[in-house]
């Protein structure tokens, strides 16, 4: 219909509607001296009628607006105080991992949601995480739905999900749904990556600086704050920054506290990043699950040194601790290759007793970066390396306590 057209044919009943209204208070012997009062009433209804459509304060203004009745916008109306929620599903190797995401993206806590595969099988979130982890599925094409949840709106119908047969070294694209802050778990469990407090009064303390490598510093949250400036004047020439570590207790993937804060400290102050996890998998498909978070995090920033997996015991408990050498070695060839695959140089932090115990090295790709940790004025190491942690009772200008020095015998310009 033409807009013009209607814009008049309801001026025009607006106008009959007022003068019926007259017509009845005359009826019912309103006269001439209370003229205002019906007035007054008069312009009540034309509020109510056009308030949807008020431009500004004028109660008219629609009848300027050549575009008011070009279209009809439909809302939504969701069931009263319902929340739609959507499936999320991805498999890495013989598993299925399904989340029940809100609006925002999230999963949603606090409730048993139950999926059902293949129109039979039902499985339920039981610790109410928003999460359901399916393991040792046959490969191939399922087809899962959402059980009805008092409260919210379910998808219809169910999404198909092809569990894969094996684990391709590839990130994982909605792995920020698993990583938590340091907020959200108990840090000081969790993280096996403490420094010690006691103290090798044998280690070295120096700045070395030699013409044939660059002097370096590795930190994580347990170095708290760093004036970064200050760190570049003392003449470190290079940062590795851990990015996160798996909790030693639970397995959480976990954001390190200040992983952006260094990150973005040491870029602006000119100094050259590579990165850390320090792992806790005992699986190659955690092992991706990780190498997927740092891809996540360090997205955003310029990585000129490879992306490490820190690989040691962690306490007396850690959940990784007991791994055969076999089973360590393929987790941390995963990382690697999926830090590869994912546009980055890749490489494995060990002390010397690791690398030479723990990890078969003919097994690992000719273009693994070896970072070597042996406190001590010399290595002793057979194998090849790339850098070197001498020392983790180092003192340097910008930064409170001890802090890890190293060398590196890569080029300075692109840390290869």
């Amino acid at each position: 219909m033409d807009s013009k057209f209607l814009k008049v044919t309801l001026l025009v009943s607006l106008l009959f509607m007022t003068t019926i209204f007259f017509v009845v208070l005359y009826s019912n012997g309103i006269g001439p001296g209370q003229k205002k009062e019906s007035t007054q009433a008069v312009e009540t209804v034309v509020q109510d009628v056009v308030l949807s459509g008020q431009i500004g304060n004028d109660l008219y203004g629609w009848m300027e607006d050549e575009t008011f009745f070009d279209e009809v916008k439909k809302v939504e109306l969701d069931e009263e105080g319902a929340i739609r929620v959507n499936l999320i599903a991805t498999s890495v190797e013989k598993d299925m991992r399904v989340r029940i995401v809100g609006p925002d993206g999230k999963p949603v806590e606090g409730q048993f949601f139950k999926i059902i595969v293949d129109g039979t099988d039902e499985y339920k979130d039981l610790d109410r995480d928003g999460v359901i982890y399916l393991a040792d599925l046959k490969a191939g094409e399922y087809q899962v739905s959402l059980a009805e949840e008092p409260g919210f709106i379910v998808p219809a119908g169910s999404m198909p999900v092809k569990v894969k047969a094996r684990v391709e070294y590839v990130a994982i694209g909605d792995i920020s749904l698993l990583i938590k802050t340091e907020e959200e778990v108990d840090a000081m469990a969790e993280d096996g990556g403490i420094i010690s407090e006691t103290v090798d009064e044998s280690e070295p303390t120096d700045l070395r600086t030699t013409s044939s490598a660059n002097l370096g510093i590795d930190v994580s949250r347990w170095n708290e704050d760093i004036n970064w400036d200050k760190v570049k004047e003392a003449g470190i020439e290079y940062a590795i920054i851990r990015a996160g570590y798996r909790g030693s207790v639970t397995g959480t993937l976990v954001e390190d506290k200040y992983f952006r804060k260094n990150i973005e400290g040491a870029i602006k102050a000119g100094i050259p990043v590579g990165l850390y996890f320090f792992t806790q998998a005992t699986t190659e498909v955690e092992a991706v699950e990780e190498a997927s978070m740092v891809l996540a995090l360090c997205k955003e920033y310029d990585i000129t040194y490879p992306v490490f997996i820190d690989t040691e015991k962690a306490g007396e408990n850690g959940r990784a601790n007991e791994l055969d050498k076999k089973k360590r070695t393929a987790i941390c060839q995963a990382f690697c290759e999926t830090i590869r695959n994912g546009g980055y140089k890749a490489g494995i932090y060990a002390s010397k007793n690791w690398f030479e115990n723990k990890l078969d090295m003919n097994i690992l790709s000719d273009d693994t970066y070896i970072w070597l940790a042996q406190y001590g004025d010399e290595v002793t190491y057979d194998g090849k390396y790339h850098m070197w942690q001498y020392t983790s009772s180092g003192r340097v200008l910008g930064i409170e306590g001890r802090v890890d020095l190293n060398l590196s015998f890569l080029e300075p310009a692109n840390g290869e």
